[in-house]
């Protein structure tokens, strides 16, 4: 079941992995400590080895200024449609321009052949000239690799580098290349104005031809079609209101006409046979004629009463009446017809007047049709005089700008402050160079020793068998020092408290029987506790002591192990079941004797094989004569009954076996044993060799109880965490004497297995 410490969120994680690699980093440093300080020195001493020995180098600079923008002395003004961010990215793109103009061929290569660069050796940085000589361009380019430019941020400023090895030289340098850079600006822009000034002239030529050509077309063109000498517009509006008149009195003149039309037609409709029948409008214009028909009317009236009193037509007083009505009639009707005549005569005059009138309109208008024609050609010789007159007169005055700006040299680049001579070399940087050098001796030290932590796959500490391997941790051995036995372990001081051994010290392998309260026999009780309380139910009566390779201690273990569980009180056999290498006979003295292969091929008994030795409570089996074929041998029936005989007569059994990657007795041994301890040196087997032993028994399902960190050097970087935990394991827990010559010469301290 998983705790709740152990489940936390995502950060709190990372955090605990960044601590972790963090911690790794720095118990790598520890741990490399020397080779880190030794590179770092090595790196810092080059550096300031290397900076003493470089010449010294100056830095003279000139603070110059740029104005992208025209200078206008004269007071030009032009409208500027260009928008603001355009307008930068252009101001950008000059400056940068002009950050290449500054080192650029043509500005260097003026610069060393004014100074007479290619003659220096000593600029030039040779012992002796070429015979062939040096050339301005060739000078240049090595000045280029001296000069900088350095844009000052958020202005138009930028200050120009020169280093050399002399202090004067590097200011005329400077001053050179920041004066001919100026020069050749403002060269640049009185070139461009004269060119511009020698252009304008030529134009200003070629337009006055054409203006002048303009001008006498215009005026042939008037000549020829009669055109006043007034514009033509005012002409056609003369025509225009001409027309106008014309167009007014010839429709009065055709309304009179129509008028008297209309007149000769109501007095035709006058009867001779009865004239009173007038119209009114020719009564109302004529007091004569109104005379006239009223004695006409009145006749008639007489007459008509004269016959209504019944008197005849020849009735002397009707005859009389009509005497009477007849001259008055006649007149009537003669002033009727001259009325006619009149109006016939006055309609034929209106007539005339009609057609005279329309002839001059049809005159006007033919006039001015021709004039609208003459019109669009004199609009278009006019425009194009126009125009080049507009022209004429901008070249004109573009040319006198040019001339005066010309003459007048303004420049958009300015020195702001001179050259000075440099006081103090800015190379070689001795401080920064060291600070460098350290900091990559630092970080240099730190990669090879973290590359050799990397390329250590070796289990250092009990966490790393853990995680690594997955099988539990059983306890550690420490390392023997050179005080616990002849030519085992590692050489180190011996501390205070601690004896070298007697000559009447046994095996090293005995050590935890020979030194009951070192620090060894420490360990191995521990180990001892963990093996017996791992299954208290079902307690291991046999345990196989094996290794993935050899020469990782696994004998010793073996013997460790089995003295701790004898010391403990019960009945404990070892049996040497390395039957190609064996050593339990060497280290109990039993040589030459008989062992398990005798009591496998039947020549021995279990009693005769099983001896006391002399560690109280402890039998050991030796391994007897090296058979040919091992593994079959102890994959045999007899090897497991006698193994069954050794659980049933002792409380515990602890079998020693070869490597089991080396050969596959430990495996088939594993098989017949209630737990397997499985050995790892500390700082010398590898994760992959042990992972591939513990596969190999849990290929074949053995019972893995744990296992065992052997040699461990307690003094290591890696044990620093560890070093007050397991502290006792390397001095041992015991009293120590005020003089240490009075301690018991059989407490040694610091013991550790063999290879």
């Amino acid at each position: 079941m998983t705790s709740a410490s152990d489940v936390g969120p995502p950060n709190r994680n990372l955090v605990r992995d960044a601590a972790g690699g963090v911690g790794a980093v720095v118990a790598a440093l520890r741990k490399h400590w020397a080779l880190v300080v030794a590179l770092v020195v090595l790196c810092s001493g080059a550096s300031l080895l290397i900076s003493k020995s470089l010449a010294k180098g100056y830095d003279a600079t000139a603070l110059v200024e740029l104005n992208a923008s025209v200078i206008r002395p004269l007071g030009e003004k032009g409208e500027d449609l260009m928008p603001a961010a355009t307008m930068w990215f252009d101001n950008q793109e000059y400056y940068e321009t002009q950050y290449k103009i500054v080192t650029s061929q043509r500005v260097l290569a003026a610069v060393t052949r004014d100074l007479n660069l290619g003659a220096d050796p000593e600029f030039l940085r040779v012992e002796r000239l070429p015979s062939s000589g040096v050339t301005a361009d060739d000078a240049a380019v090595v000045l280029r690799d001296r000069v900088r430019v350095e844009p000052v941020k958020n202005s138009r400023l930028f200050i120009l580098h020169v280093e050399d090895r002399d202090p004067k030289r590097a200011r005329r340098i400077c001053s050179a290349i920041a004066n001919t850079y100026i020069e050749q600006n403002l060269q640049i822009a009185v070139d461009g104005t004269s060119d511009a000034v020698i252009w304008l002239n030529g134009q200003i030529d070629h337009v006055r031809q054409d203006l002048e050509k303009n001008e006498n077309s215009l005026y042939s063109f008037k000549q020829d079609n009669d055109l006043p000498s007034t514009s033509i517009n005012e002409a056609s509006n003369m025509l225009r209101v001409e027309m106008q008149e014309l167009d007014t009195a010839l429709t009065r003149t055709r309304t009179k006409r129509q008028e008297l039309a209309a007149r000769e037609a109501e007095l035709s409709k006058v009867a001779s046979d009865n004239p009173d029948q007038l119209p009114a409008s020719e009564l109302l214009a004529s007091p004569y004629l109104q005379e006239l028909r009223k004695q006409y009317q009145d006749a008639v009236k007489e007459r008509s009463a004269l016959i209504g009193e019944g008197k005849g037509e020849n009735h002397p007083l009707v005859r009389r009446a009509d005497e009477k009505m007849a001259p008055t009639r006649a007149a009537l009707l003669s002033e009727v017809r001259n009325i006619q005549g009149a109006v016939q005569r006055d309609l034929a005059i209106v007539a005339r007047q009609e057609a005279g009138e329309a002839g001059l309109f049809e005159a006007t208008r033919k006039r001015a049709v021709d004039l609208n024609m003459k019109e669009i050609e004199y609009h278009r010789l006019d425009r194009a005089r126009d125009q080049n007159e507009k022209l004429y007169a901008l070249l004109l005055e573009r040319m006198k700008q040019a001339d005066m700006a010309r003459m007048l040299k303004v420049n958009n680049i300015r020195l702001v402050d001179d050259p000075l001579e440099p006081s103090a070399p800015i190379r070689p940087r001795t401080t920064a160079n060291v600070l460098i050098g350290l900091l990559i001796g630092l970080m240099t030290g730190a990669a090879f020793a973290w590359l050799r932590e990397m390329l250590d796959s070796s289990i250092k500490t009990p966490d790393e068998l853990e995680q690594r391997l997955g099988v539990t941790f059983l306890g550690l051995l420490p390392e023997l020092g050179e005080d616990d036995g002849p030519g085992y372990g590692r050489k180190r001081r011996r501390r205070r408290g601690a004896h070298a051994a007697t000559p009447s010290d046994g095996p090293i392998e005995l050590v935890v029987h020979d030194r009951p309260l070192s620090g060894i026999a420490e360990a191995a009780r521990s180990i001892r506790t963990n093996v017996m309380f791992m299954n208290p139910d079902r307690p291991h009566r046999t345990l196989l002591v094996t290794s993935a390779a050899p020469s990782e201690g696994k004998t010793t273990v073996a013997c460790s192990i089995a003295i701790a569980l004898a010391q403990g009180g019960q009945r404990v056999c070892i049996v040497d079941c390395d039957l190609r290498r064996p050593r339990l006979h060497r280290i109990f003295g039993r040589a030459g004797e008989s062992g398990v292969t005798s009591v496998l091929v039947g020549e021995a008994t279990l009693d005769e094989v099983a001896k006391a030795t002399v560690v109280d409570n402890l039998w050991s089996i030796p391994a007897g004569p090296t058979p040919p074929n091992p593994a079959d041998m102890l994959h045999s029936e007899r090897f497991k009954n006698f193994i069954q005989q050794l659980s049933e007569r002792f409380d515990r059994v602890v079998i020693d076996s070869p490597p089991i990657v080396a050969v596959t007795d430990s495996a088939i041994i594993s098989t017949l044993v209630d737990g397997t301890v499985f050995v790892v040196r500390a700082f010398k087997t590898s994760k992959h060799v042990s992972a591939q032993g513990l596969r190999s028994l849990r290929d074949v399902d053995a019972p893995v109880v744990g296992a065992v960190l052997n040699a461990v050097n307690l003094n290591r970087a890696e044990y620093s965490y560890y070093q007050h935990y397991y502290y006792y394991k390397r001095e041992g827990y015991r009293s120590v004497p005020a003089n240490p010559s009075e301690e018991p010469a059989d407490r040694a301290a610091d013991a550790s297995p063999p290879n």
